[in-house]
């Protein structure tokens, strides 16, 4: 099995490496370069390719790799809104994710995120550094006995709702489907009824065509004046032209960002010598009360190797011709 890696950096072929060893059979090769249309054609000679998030997986793509002999696309995330799956089923071509692979790793950053700008760490660390020990624009609030409404209760947004019940806080939740192991502090109630009693609100939820801009103008303005609003799902939940309007409308206390529509050419990219151009990220880190990570919610030793052992594992279900919980159909 001939599999050959896109976007690859240091630590996707660490940890891969690593696994490897008890996959002998299979062969792989790490590139720098991002799958798109144009450089689909590299994946010549090879069984699978493997990416990431940020792949552009459109139909042009897929017919080049249909071409080019691809019969499998791993991807070593958990979205697959960036794969036009219908395009892949008719060439024939299954598609795998990993649903799963550290559900704390994402969870324990939302919470990183949403106390980072509770208690403004970001502008305290700045003010301490220049020897300035002041309190002024430092105030914050406790996190115990308020409200966090969980949108999503996945793994993901389960992992953070016993997060914030550690904290001593109220969950209350929004999703299709409830989630039977956190339904012992849990209380479900719906979307609107989420939006106006929660003080800290975070965003668990796949990308799908009814949770396209599910935070926009109208949703915005029926929360709390002085929410917290944390993302660490995708960055299309949130119609960022309204967020900002809410921000400048003095609507959040905080917002906590690890993704966000305009990421893709910004993810895992050192761009510090570069202007900004017409940029919504940089509208966004002009306010105080908003802080923005590079997507690395998923970033620890423990996810990283799940995500490997996950999507080898997949190889082998593949081989097999087997049925996996982590192929998309």
């Amino acid at each position: 099995m001939k599999i050959i890696f896109f976007d690859s950096k240091s630590y996707d072929k660490e940890s891969f490496t690593k696994e490897l060893v008890n996959y002998p059979d299979i062969e792989v090769k790490f590139l720098k370069t991002e799958l798109t249309p144009f450089t689909a054609e590299l994946a010549h000679g090879y069984d699978a390719v493997c990416a990431f998030v940020s792949a552009d997986i459109s139909n042009d793509t897929i017919e080049v790799l249909n071409m080019c002999g691809v019969k499998l696309i791993l991807l070593r995330c958990a979205g697959f809104n960036n794969v036009e799956m219908e395009t892949a089923k008719r060439f024939g071509i299954r598609v795998f994710r990993v649903p799963g692979y550290s559900p704390e790793a994402v969870a324990e950053h939302a919470m990183a995120l949403a106390l980072a700008v509770n208690r403004h760490l970001h502008k305290a660390y700045v003010k301490v550094r220049e020897n300035d020990f002041s309190l002024g624009g430092l105030m914050g609030m406790n996190f115990h006995g308020k409200t966090a409404g969980i949108i999503g209760t996945g793994k993901i947004g389960a992992a953070m709702a016993r997060i914030c019940h550690g904290f001593g806080m109220n969950i209350i939740a929004y999703d299709v489907f409830e989630n039977p192991s956190i339904k012992d502090f849990v209380t479900y109630v719906t979307l609107d009824e989420l939006l106006a009693q929660s003080d800290l609100i975070s965003l668990h939820c796949p990308l799908m065509d009814n949770t396209y801009h599910l935070i926009n103008r109208e949703t915005i303005q029926k929360m709390k004046d002085g929410v917290i609003l944390v993302n660490t799902s995708r960055g299309a939940l949130v119609k960022t032209d309204d967020l900002i309007e809410g921000i400048r409308a003095h609507k959040f206390f905080g917002v906590g960002l690890d993704v966000y529509e305009e990421e893709t050419p910004n993810v895992f990219e050192d761009r510090s010598d570069e202007i900004l151009e017409h940029s919504v990220t940089a509208r966004l880190l002009s306010f105080p009360n908003v802080m923005i990570t590079s997507h690395q919610g998923f970033f620890t030793h423990e996810a990283l190797s799940a995500i490997a052992q996950t999507t080898l594992e997949n190889v082998r279900v593949f081989e097999k011709n087997g049925e996996s919980p982590n192929e998309v159909k």
